[in-house]
């Protein structure tokens, strides 16, 4: 009967049954954990719709702000310094992501393959490149040779493939059978189909993963913007976020339709323009978290 009990709960034979105490335990730390978690993210945005007084009233960060407003908000996006830089970062992030993604898989997938000519010395540079750094001015110098100082070029192509990432990609399409290469070459599929049509279907899970390194690489990087952009207008917007939040640089809010005297708390513009940095990029995890579960899957096929 007990066995009977534990099958049909669905839960293993060999595991006990858990005491009311356990189970309140445990719900009070996971309670915690989210607690610590929520709270940041909680405390900026409700920051952000806060006026002066209660920003002074509460040491700087407000949990329930008693007379919300959404000017900061108004404040930040008719100015257009921070909106143009929003559509730079966007801009940046999917150019970029695609162009690291399309390097990386073909790379990886050649690398992979037995008898490619110059597999090794190919792999080899790519080890010492996570290995052995350039530095800043090496790097600054390649860039004006090569022209692409101020342009967007430069914040693409000097981290077009990340070592990691190609290892990664490798090993797991070295873990794909080969039967299945070997059936689809008898079928008459040349490797751009077997690329395309075989290995990459089955690597959704790992692709997802990689490609997230590379959007949020992307989207929160501001130093390589600091060192090869010199117009402001290009500027992404991590570059604007740390100049306004750390340095304390006033925003140009030109055109906004909050007047000086009116004109939201600078605390509150600081955090608004944090959740305006933050909310595209937790906008991708849902989208791209069904395919995770999927990867754990992939190889499991018996040749």
């Amino acid at each position: 009967m007990i066995w009977r009990d534990r099958v049909g709960a669905g839960r293993p034979v060999w595991m006990e049954r858990p005491t009311p105490a356990g189970l309140a335990l445990k719900g009070l730390v996971l309670a915690l954990i989210v607690l610590v978690m929520i709270y940041p993210f909680v405390a900026v945005i409700m920051t952000s719709l806060s006026t002066e007084k209660e920003i002074v009233e509460n040491g700087g960060l407000v949990l329930l702000p008693l007379h919300p407003s959404l000017d900061a908000y108004r404040t930040i996006l008719h100015g257009g310094i921070v909106t143009r830089a929003l559509a730079v970062s966007i801009g940046i992030t999917l150019i970029g992501t695609l162009a690291n993604m399309v390097a990386t898989t073909t790379l990886a997938y050649a690398l992979s393959r037995k008898g490619v000519i110059g597999a090794r010395p190919v792999l080899l540079l790519v080890v010492l490149s996570t290995l052995i750094g350039g530095g800043i001015i090496p790097n600054y110098l390649l860039v004006r040779e090569l022209g692409m100082l101020d342009t967007f070029q430069s914040l693409i192509v000097p981290g077009l493939i990340a070592g990691f990432n190609l290892f990664v990609l490798r090993a797991f399409f070295m873990s794909i059978p080969q039967e299945l290469l070997d059936s689809a070459k008898i079928d008459g599929a040349g490797e751009v189909a077997i690329l395309t049509r075989v290995v990459l279907p089955l690597s959704k899970g790992v692709l997802a993963v990689i490609s997230l390194f590379y959007a949020v690489a992307h989207w929160n990087s501001w130093f390589n913007a600091l060192l090869y952009l010199n117009d402001p207008t290009r500027w992404p917007l991590p570059l604007i976020l740390r100049l306004y939040v750390i340095q304390g640089s006033p925003l140009p809010v030109a055109g906004s339709a909050v007047n000086a005297e009116a004109a939201p708390p600078p605390q509150a513009i600081q955090m608004a323009v944090v959740v305006v940095a933050l909310v595209p990029i937790l906008l991708v995890y849902p989208f791209l978290q069904r395919y995770f579960t999927k990867g754990v899957l992939t190889g499991a096929i018996k040749g």
